[in-house]
């Protein structure tokens, strides 16, 4: 049976009290969504899909992608959109996440930026003033912030970077500058990581070896998780913690450059190569399966981009030579790039393009 994604009620709740408060009709944003008043009162898990309905229609009528978050302002529509296109080519989340720092600087609305620091073993995410405002402004945002709204922010941070990757952004500790709450337990629960309050700052502390990630979306990718925006932002709906998943992440979606071999993975990994072969037999694959899987995908991928002719794709998967591009598409696929893009199924894909 598949396994149905919920949030605890009292993220419903808390929108609810945010729009109420800025002068929206509760009632009129639940029958939006197909919901009474009385399904978030009784219930202590609210699906998740549901959630995210209701948290687009609330962005929609503030014209606010920020609300429910931290930030200190207003941030129209779109600017989440333009920040993805900004960083979604850079080489890894390192260079991904100061990127988005700079654009917090540039774009109109918010008065905190996120802040990446890399130390040794260890990195965090935490947040900083944007210029032209002062320490002390900062500090009485910070505490005159809600609690729910710091918890979700530092979340969606890391739903975020797990999106970009392609594996979820496991944490060594989150840190709050708030007290501990009467829903502390969540907050471990969310976070799958020791949690601390009364601290100096909200951050997010990871192994920093999750920096060097090569980013594995796509502008298809994007269009589609902009459809369901802030829906995976708020739930990880992809929690694939299996060795082959880490795996698909470091070998990103650039096919061009020479991929790692298996020594390289499993020295990222921490793992002896012996080691990393037998788990990968465990989950009921191998690198090289692997690295084929991801190859033929990355090629359909291109196949898929009208505006690319057979010999940019063969380019930019790394072949010299178009003719042995055509030989491994007809070995991953059955048919030869002319041959697909005459198929039934391009066709169909091409006449969905937006």
């Amino acid at each position: 049976m598949e396994r149905k994604i919920t949030v605890p009620s009292g993220y419903v709740k808390h929108l609810l009290d945010l729009a109420e408060a800025q002068g929206f009709e509760v009632a009129s944003l639940l029958d939006y969504v197909g919901l009474q008043q009385e399904d978030v009162d009784q219930q202590t898990e609210f699906p998740a899909d549901k959630f995210g309905q209701l948290y687009q229609r609330i962005i929609w009528i503030t014209q606010d992608e920020s609300f429910g978050l931290m930030g200190g302002g207003r941030v129209p529509n779109g600017t989440f959109r333009m920040m993805c296109h900004a960083i979604l080519h850079c080489s890894s989340l390192e260079k991904a996440l100061h990127r988005c720092t700079d654009f917090y600087e540039i774009c109109r609305g918010p008065v905190i930026k996120p802040v990446l620091i890399r130390r040794g073993r260890y990195a965090k995410i935490s947040f900083a003033p944007v210029q032209g405002v002062t320490a002390e402004e900062f500090a009485h945002l910070l505490e005159v912030e809600a609690p729910e709204k710091i918890r979700a922010s530092m979340s969606v941070w890391q739903h975020f970077t797990s999106w970009l990757i392609g594996t979820r952004l496991e944490l060594k500790a989150a840190y709050f500058t708030f007290s501990k709450p009467d829903d502390a337990d969540y907050y471990r629960t969310l976070f799958r990581s020791e949690v601390r309050f009364d601290q100096h700052d909200n951050a997010i502390v990871f192994p920093a070896r999750f920096l060097d990630y090569p980013l594995i979306q796509t502008e298809a990718s994007l269009r589609g998780f902009l459809k369901t925006a802030p829906f995976q932002l708020h739930v990880m709906v992809d929690d694939d913690k299996s060795l082959k998943s880490q795996v698909v992440a470091m070998l990103g979606k650039d096919f061009s450059r020479e991929l790692p071999s298996a020594d390289e993975v499993a020295s990222m990994l921490h793992v002896s190569v012996s080691t990393l072969r037998r788990r990968l037999l465990e989950e009921g694959t191998s690198y090289q399966k692997i690295k084929d899987d991801c190859r033929k995908e990355a090629a359909i991928n291109y196949m898929n981009s009208p505006h690319l002719s057979i010999n940019d794709v063969a380019g930019l998967m790394g072949f010299e030579e178009p003719s042995a591009f055509f030989r491994s598409f007809k070995k991953w696929t059955g048919m030869t790039p002319g041959q697909y893009r005459k198929s039934e199924d391009y066709q169909n894909q091409y006449s969905h393009e937006v």
